[in-house]
């Protein structure tokens, strides 16, 4: 068996692992759909706040799953996360979602964040391809016409990031609290792209897919900074650029998936520039490497130091990113990265005792233990998805 036969089957027993936890460990069998909270020593929180991002990411990882496999407890799983999302967290008065309901269901906080819509229109398409569930496409097209409606600033492209449950303009727009209080992030369009090009695979809508094209340009207009091809991370709604970060995971995470956006949509001259791009990106991405082969997290550009945590999620990136910039060039250092990668997840970030990844480690290596191992933010959908995704890239 060769190496890459090895890093494959290393890898799909580690997906069949994780999947494995959030089976065991995350249904809430007394208020239903999954708990919102379950710490670090995998203790749950049975009065936590349940997360749309948290269960639209539960969705959209089970139904890929099953979607890669035909395991039908995996479908399972996916539609019960499409049930409780699509009972509870559907704005019925105003459309859009709600960002969070308390434990027992009821909304908790209505604001209408465009980041936690995407999410759900990823999920639903992924779910509609699994089953041709048709009200899952229903559902996915009415957030898309959602955000088109409300976010999309016509002036001066690209989208708005967050509203009041009525879509009125809100003061506070951040996604969470360590981000800069502004109109336009690259995140969000990095998951509204994302998004979109996972419902056009199941749609075909033409409106749709030139949706995706103007993203496609915005990315390479304003995000990519062409002098040192790392992201521009947080605009006003007029491109002027708020300098503060520069994050190793989404530089990473950009280099490979912007590149698949343009070849589900097939256009050529696009899938040309983010072919290019993946391998510049990904190499100034490196940067964010240590010796031990672990992505760093990010980088303070007003401080000018390093944030020194590896965060389960940009580990996740790094290993598709380096990967994919291996496929496209040919040059071994690449995929030496991603193996390399490999290794320090599966020393450092997979819990091998009570299973699922930790959040992180820091410099010393000690694991970030305050953290969540399931939460608002902690998901099956970096790991998962960069599973499958190396499986695929390997067969």
């Amino acid at each position: 068996m060769n190496h890459l036969q090895v890093f494959k089957k290393e890898i799909e027993k580690e997906l069949f692992s994780i999947l494995d936890y959030w089976q065991q460990h995350t249904i809430d069998n007394i208020n239903g759909g999954f708990y919102g909270r379950i710490n670090n020593d995998n203790k749950v929180d049975i009065a936590a706040p349940k997360g749309c991002v948290l269960n639209a990411r539960i969705l959209w990882a089970f139904s890929a799953a099953f979607n890669q496999y035909k395991n039908h407890d995996y479908l399972n799983i996916a539609t019960r996360a499409f049930e409780y999302v699509s009972n509870y967290f559907i704005d019925q008065k105003y459309t859009g979602v709600f960002w969070s309901v308390d434990s027992k269901a009821n909304m908790l906080d209505g604001k209408k964040q465009v980041y936690a819509l995407a999410f759900c229109i990823y999920g639903f398409s992924e779910y509609y391809a699994a089953t041709k569930n048709e009200n899952a496409l229903q559902l996915a097209l009415q957030l898309y016409n959602a955000i088109e409606q409300y976010s999309y600033d016509v002036a001066n492209h690209g989208y708005i990031e967050a509203f009041k449950r009525d879509w009125f303009a809100a003061e506070d727009v951040r996604l969470s609290e360590k981000d800069v209080n502004v109109k336009k992030t690259m995140n969000t369009h990095l998951h509204i792209i994302e998004a979109y090009a996972n419902l056009y695979k199941v749609s075909k809508n033409e409106i749709l897919r030139s949706k995706i094209i103007q993203l496609l340009e915005l990315f390479d207009k304003y995000f990519i900074n062409k002098k040192t091809f790392q992201s521009r991370l947080f605009f006003d709604d007029c491109w002027n650029e708020k300098i503060n970060v520069i994050s190793y995971g989404h530089d990473v995470e950009a280099a490979w998936l912007l590149l698949q956006c343009a070849e589900i949509i097939n256009h050529k001259k696009w899938i040309d520039v983010y072919k290019q791009n993946a391998v510049t990106i990904a190499g100034a991405a490196f940067k964010g490497v240590d010796r031990d082969g672990g992505m760093w997290y990010e980088y303070d550009s007003v401080q000018q130091k390093l944030i020194k945590e590896k965060h389960w999620w940009v580990q996740a990136e790094a290993m598709i990113g380096f990967y994919n910039a291996w496929q496209i060039s040919g040059e071994e250092k690449y995929l030496e990265y991603s193996i390399n990668n490999w290794q320090f997840i599966k020393q450092h970030i997979i819990d091998n005792e009570k299973g699922e990844w930790f959040w992180g480690v820091k410099e010393d290596y000690s694991i970030m233990k305050d953290e969540d191992k399931v939460g608002i933010w902690k998901c099956p959908y970096h790991n998962s998805r960069a599973c499958i995704e190396i499986i695929k890239r390997v067969s």
